[in-house]
């Protein structure tokens, strides 16, 4: 296993992505990155090309979930109050419901023009294929809310299991994957009969899910399992489990293109690893940061990003060398990231 720890700068490629505008270079970047940042209730915009951030744009409350859709972008906003382990939630505050909700951020105007009713506390959010439906989970009311974009109503409420979090579509659209934290399960929505039709066991704490481009395999992250569930969709059934070394608690997932190579955070672990999807070994690993969680891949897959909340920053790694190129200052908190070319 190749190991890379602290800021080193690695191959000329990314030294010359991350080198001034000048010289003939074009002042338009390939892609944007954009990181909701949980505490400060906004999102960062980084221009890689220029390694700053170049934007922030409020969003509202605990921005988390981000996704993009139809050159917009949504973010799920909550106003429970954040519930991290060991903490007495009877202490804490009322939750702000009118804060609830999925903002639209029109990216032209840099500003939340509208707010989707997205059911209680909305935490991770997916779309349908054709890009009309919401599938929102909906943390403190343990189910799913299927919201229709264009009218904002919300379809039908889908039971999953208490603290719904991770939500992803399957390839082929037919499916959609929920984890629920607390009872170690996958909920499998059928989207045309809108209705779960299976429940899948797999370890403690599932976070996020990641499926193999050919929607054969799905990859779900269980934090306090400290393994990977590797489930047979075909089957729906939980068919291997990768165990990570101790002390990794795998958190934000990012398949490759091609389906070779899964990404994986491990937030209080502090790394990032590299799985080979063929053999289920850890390839590589770095140290990325204080809790990285979210992560996406470069539209190139040169570059891999993370969000580190408790350090209020984005680190940058080069996917060759497995190394880590730089770290951006974002918001307090930083939670959730996605890439979008420009």
């Amino acid at each position: 296993m190749r190991k890379k720890t602290g800021l080193c700068f690695s191959a000329l490629a990314v030294a010359a992505l991350l080198a001034p505008v000048g010289c003939g270079r074009s002042a338009k970047p390939a892609y944007l990155v954009y990181v909701s940042n949980e505490a400060s209730g906004d999102m960062t915009v980084i221009d890689p090309s220029k390694s700053e951030a170049i934007a922030t744009i409020p969003l509202g409350k605990r921005p988390r979930g981000i996704h993009a859709n139809g050159g917009k972008i949504y973010v799920a906003l909550s106003g429970s109050p954040a519930a991290p382990p060991g903490v007495d939630e009877s202490t804490l505050p009322p939750p702000d419901k009118s804060a609830d909700g999925i903002g639209v951020v029109d990216l032209q105007q840099q500003k939340v023009v509208q707010k989707l009713y997205g059911g209680s506390d909305p935490e991770q959010f997916a779309f349908s294929q054709d890009g009309k439906l919401l599938y929102v989970a909906n943390e403190d009311a343990a189910g799913v809310s299927i919201i229709d974009l264009e009218s904002g109503k919300v379809l039908a409420t889908l039971p999953t299991g208490e603290e719904p979090e991770g939500v992803m579509l399957s390839p082929d659209g037919k499916f959609v994957y929920v984890t629920s934290e607390d009872q170690g399960t996958i909920a499998v929505i059928d989207t045309a009969a809108a209705k779960v039709v299976k429940t899948i066991k797999v370890d403690r704490r599932p976070r996020g899910i990641a499926f193999t481009p050919d929607g054969a395999r799905a990859y779900v992250s269980n934090e306090n399992g400290g393994v990977i569930t590797v489930i047979d969709c075909a089957k729906q059934e939980a068919t291997e489990s990768i165990a990570l070394e101790p002390g990794l608690k795998p958190m934000g997932l990012a398949m490759s293109k091609d389906g070779s190579r899964l990404y994986v955070t491990t937030g209080r672990g502090k790394k990032v690893l590299a799985i080979d999807t063929a053999t289920g070994k850890v390839t590589a690993s770095v140290e990325a940061g204080t809790r990285p969680w979210g992560i996406a891949l470069s539209p190139d897959e040169k570059l891999l990003f993370t969000a580190n909340g408790p350090s209020d920053d984005v680190t940058i790694i080069d996917v060759p060398t497995f190394s880590v190129v730089r770290k951006i200052k974002a918001g307090r908190s930083p939670w959730g990231v996605i890439v979008l070319p420009q």
